[in-house]
């Protein structure tokens, strides 16, 4: 008998099993009843509210599952902890120079977002980078703080210079930073048209490269930025044309989510470095930004693993802040002011994407009979007394021959010399000695590598209401790894492991990998259906997965809710965004929806003249498929 199953379960154990106190960074934790809360403020005794209270509101607001909750005081939070620990590193170090921070749009460019963004860091006057023209046109609109540094990054035409340009007429402090040395004539000829002076920065291609997912983003073949010697080229060309004193920025770039903070250590030193070069050159300078890369550790274990961190937001800033003043004391430079375009690390904790289990398959097969039928195969025979004599000494032995005698009787299928029946007799038998198998690895002393991976082949399929290419394209592409679990029910033991399929109809549309603080999990725990709904959370998804995510199978946009978490814990509705409807997508891939309507109309009104249906008939059918072209893409119940 497994003990362990007669042991009372508790939250405590649930936490443990899904490291919500190691990735939660206090954002989230487990309630008495058994239901993940949410505490914006990271506060013991500050409010906090159940994601299934707010499942249950919004519901009742008419938006259903699948649904991403953007918790706007996180944001608050995020940008505050990141300011209050460049403050903190500065006062400590004795650095001489100031702080702006900088949030990237292409991180997540909803609207709401930057709206929240430029009102929580008004305090802060922290501002926007912006890679392209549109971004530059949002950030233009939403920053009115004539302190707050806009960063503008990425190829520039003469539209993006002139908006700038334009933005620096307005009292706004935008810099434009040259990416490819192709821009500065271009910067230089738009600047003297407007009548203003540039505030520009140059992107250095450094030597240091990143780590993880980016590795490839900088160093000596990265995309964006200028080598030394083309650097110096710019210094020269600015001089010529009088505009040296314009230089003010130089700006670096190793990578997003950069798990080692050694990379982030390595990358000031050098940058410093050209920064005093520069100061040398007669560039006034000012400001050195480091870029973005501040990592978000997604599966709590605080190591240089890709989807982790080993460093917290106050060793990033202590480590930044003192590499640089060195750097400027051994130069005799003045120190400068710091910038960091961190956007994962703002977004990130925000968003939590929820949705609901439609069904459950598992790989258990219906008990085989006691004995084979007359005429059976050797191999079938021998199979079904493999079973019969499984016990705990010869489990190792037991799987072999049970593999052995499977494959036979396939190639005698294949061969025509069984039928159809025997063949599925045999799966019977063969996943029943795995069952069996499986439940005896846990009485086992030793289990043999090839074992090991029993429990997840065995693992169900949870078949979930969402769309993993429009919601986590991350999971997808690049095998981004995010924490997911149920969101209630953690006061229950959850007996089963399973992956998570998703709605589309593509092999790809699942969820294998899953956080774990020593490895990486191929199945997650959970429970078993009891005929209520099950609702599992995907956390820490508020970095780029909105922009990314496709329209596989014409599945679009969920429902989404603003949340406020006010005093006492209670909720507050902000905005609710209804998702894509059928219509809706169907005319992003130029699809007329009144034009399908006539055209169905007309297929009907032939099936009423041939007699195939009434009239009657015909208007359920209109009605039918207008209620569908105005439905949610996702499953409704």
């Amino acid at each position: 008998m497994n003990t362990d199953l007669l042991e009372r379960w508790t939250t405590d154990q649930a936490a443990e099993l899904y490291g919500i106190r190691h990735w939660g960074r206090g954002y989230f934790e487990i309630s008495p009843e058994g239901e993940v809360l949410v505490r914006p403020d990271r506060r013991p005794d500050g409010p906090a509210v159940s994601l299934m209270d707010i499942v249950s509101g919004l519901r009742d607001r008419g938006l259903s599952l699948p649904v991403l909750v953007r918790f706007e005081d996180i944001l608050r939070s995020r940008i505050e902890l990141l300011n209050t620990s460049f403050d903190r590193a500065i006062r400590e170090a004795g650095y001489r120079g100031a702080y702006r921070g900088v949030y990237p749009i292409k991180v997540n460019q909803q609207q709401q977002v930057i709206e929240r963004i430029a009102e929580f860091g008004r305090d802060w006057h922290y501002g926007f980078e912006a890679g392209s023209k549109a971004e530059l046109i949002a950030a233009l609109a939403y920053m009115d703080d004539p302190e707050a540094l806009i960063v503008c990054n990425g190829y520039k035409d003469e539209e993006f210079a002139d908006l700038a340009l334009y933005g620096r007429k307005l009292g706004l402090q935008t810099v434009l930073v040259l990416d490819m040395p192709e821009e500065l004539p271009l910067v230089i000829e738009r600047s003297r048209r407007a009548g203003v002076r540039p505030v520009l920065g140059v992107r250095a291609k450094l030597s240091t490269r990143g780590g993880g997912h980016w590795t490839d983003s900088a160093g000596d073949r990265g995309m964006f930025g200028l080598t030394i010697s083309q650097i110096i080229e710019v210094v020269d060309r600015l001089r010529e044309a009088g505009l040296l004193d314009c230089l003010r920025m130089l700006h670096f770039h190793v990578g997003s989510q950069i798990p080692n903070i050694r990379i982030i250590q390595h990358a000031c030193r050098e940058a410093s470095r050209i920064y005093a070069g520069l100061v040398a050159e007669g560039a006034p300078m000012g400001y050195l930004n480091v870029g973005g890369g501040l990592a978000v550790d997604y599966d709590g274990s605080h190591t240089s693993f890709a989807c982790s961190s080993n460093y917290t937001i106050q060793e990033y800033a202590d480590d930044i802040v003192e590499w640089i003043g060195r750097a400027m004391d051994e130069s005799s430079v003045e120190h400068p002011t710091i910038v960091s375009e961190s956007g994962r690390a703002i977004v990130a904790h925000h968003s939590v994407l929820l949705f609901n289990v439609l069904g459950v398959t598992r790989f258990e097969a219906s008990p085989p009979p006691e004995r084979m039928p007359e005429g059976s195969p050797e191999a079938l025979v021998n199979l079904h007394e493999v079973l019969r004599g499984l016990n705990v000494k010869n489990v190792q032995e037991s799987y072999h021959d049970a593999v052995f005698y499977r494959d036979e009787i396939r190639a005698l299928f294949e061969h025509g010399l069984t039928d159809l029946r025997t063949r599925a007799l045999a799966d019977r038998i063969f996943w029943s000695v795995m069952v069996r198998i499986n439940g005896l690895l846990g009485e086992c002393t030793y289990v043999p590598e090839e074992l090991r991976g029993i429990p997840t082949a065995l693992a169900d399929v949870y078949h979930a209401n969402f769309s993993v290419f429009q919601s986590l394209p991350d999971v997808w592409a690049i095998d981004q790894l995010f924490p997911i679990m149920p969101v209630h029910r953690l006061n229950e033991r959850p007996t089963r492991l399973g992956t998570i399929s998703d709605i589309t109809c593509d092999c790809d549309g699942k969820i294998t990998r899953f956080v774990d603080l020593h490895d990486v999990r191929n199945a997650l725990p959970l429970h078993e259906p009891d005929g209520r709904e099950y609702v599992l959370g995907v956390f820490l998804a508020g970095a780029y997965q909105e922009t990314l995510g496709d329209l596989h199978n014409l599945f679009g946009d969920t429902n989404v809710a603003n949340i406020r978490v006010g005093e006492g814990g209670r909720i507050e509705y902000v905005r609710e965004f209804d998702g894509d409807t059928v219509a809706d997508v169907l005319s992003y891939v130029e699809y007329n929806p009144s034009e399908m309507v006539e055209r169905m109309r007309a297929t009907a009104e032939r099936a009423v003249r041939n007699g195939w249906i009434s009239a009657q008939e015909r208007r359920e059918i209109m009605d039918a498929y207008e209620a569908g072209l105005r439905g949610y893409t996702y499953f409704e119940r």
